[in-house]
This record gives structure tokens, sequence and C-alpha cells, in this order.
């Protein structure tokens, strides 16, 4: 029986739409996400005396928050929160053996992290890769953490209508290793600010009542 992607996890409408609005906001470098990445590689080459480069060439750790969609917050709305991508974090790896997954250069590793209840802990949801070429991320999605059942479930930038026919079989010779980063479509131009004068990033209520970009 195929699994959609509503029922991996308890993924609701909702936590489609976190995993949207964070794609949007980790491949927007103007965006909060994107300033707290440069600003934490800045830091961390300046305490190895290392010369300051882009830090797309560094290997990075995305942590999405999926809130529940009822919980509060002090100083900021949920909707606006998520809108600004206060919900993800970010920091340099600096040792690649603790990551789970052998990724290609220009590849990023990916956290989903689950709150299933108002003010309470979060657990992990899903790991995975993000691939910036192709603006999109492949994560693995924990169907049954006993079992250790998975899901593959790979989600698409919502603004990219026009995706390459052949993007998916790309994306899985770039996981493989088989080409390279500069041998992808450069999809991630058009929706990111430092790349796109015109790109305006979405707002939350923009991404829910839009729709869906996933792919099983």
């Amino acid at each position: 029986m195929e699994i959609l992607p509503s029922e991996i996890l308890g993924i609701s409408k909702f936590d489609q739409c976190v995993l949207n609005i964070s794609l949007i906001n980790i491949c927007n470098q103007e965006s909060y996400v994107g300033k707290q990445m440069r600003k934490l590689y800045n830091a961390w080459k300046a305490e190895t005396d290392e010369a300051v480069n882009n830090p797309w060439l560094d290997l990075h750790q995305f942590t999405i928050y999926v809130p529940h969609p009822d919980q509060k917050y002090e100083d900021v709305t949920l909707e606006q929160g998520l809108t600004l991508g206060y919900n993800i974090e970010v920091k340099p790896i600096e040792d690649i053996t603790k990551v789970p997954y052998k990724i290609p250069h220009g590849g990023h590793f990916i956290v989903v992290l689950k709150q299933t209840k108002t003010d309470c802990g979060f657990r992990i949801a899903a790991t995975g890769i993000f691939v910036r070429s192709l603006a999109v991320f492949s994560l693995d999605t924990v169907i049954d953490p006993e079992e250790g059942k998975y899901q593959t479930l790979v989600v698409k930038h919502p603004i990219i209508r026009d995706y390459p026919q052949n993007w998916q079989q790309q994306m899985e010779k770039f996981l493989q290793g088989e080409i390279a980063e500069e041998n992808l479509p450069s999809l991630i131009k058009y929706v990111d600010q430092a790349e796109n004068n015109d790109y305006r990033s979405p707002s939350w209520n923009e991404i829910y009542l839009s729709g869906q970009g996933f792919v099983m």
C-alpha cells in the first residue's frame, strides 16, 4: 500500500508547510538563517585562522524544528516565527565522521525534530540531505523507530514551478557521487535574494494556502 506524506509520522498539511517554508529560508542567503550561517561560519574560520570563503563550500547541519500548530510563544506569533525561519538552527560540521551519511560536496545535512504536544520537547522525525543547487531536501522520514523503518520523502521548493524533467535522476546521481554539484541544474539562483534581487520570500500564510511540494 502506498504511504502518503500525511501518513508519515503524522505529517499533516501543517508539518508539510513547515518543511516547505524551512526549505525556502535555507535556500535564501538573505534570510535570518542565511545570515546566521554566515555569522557562525566567519566566527569558526576566525578561530582556526583559515581564510573566510563561501560557507556553502563547507558541510553544515540544518536542524528544523516542527512545532505543534497550537504552540504559543511570548515575543512572536507562530506564523511570524515560521515566516522568518526562527525554527531553524545551523552550524558548521567540524567532524564529518559524526554524520550518518556520505554527503557529496555541495550537499548539507538536515535533521528534522517534531513536537507532538504543546509545551513539550521535540523528537527526531527525519534526517537527510539538502541539495542546494536543486533547492530540495531528500529526507529519510521515521515510520517505525523501533524497527528502523523509514520512508524517503523529497521536498521541492514550492516557488520553483518548472523543475527539469530529469531532476530526480540528476539528484540520485549526485547523491550516489556519480556527478558533481556543478553538473546539476542551478535552480537555487531563482530563489536566493543574494543571486536574484527580484525574489521575495513568501509568508507562512501564503505557503499554507498554496499547497505542498512533496514527491514520494
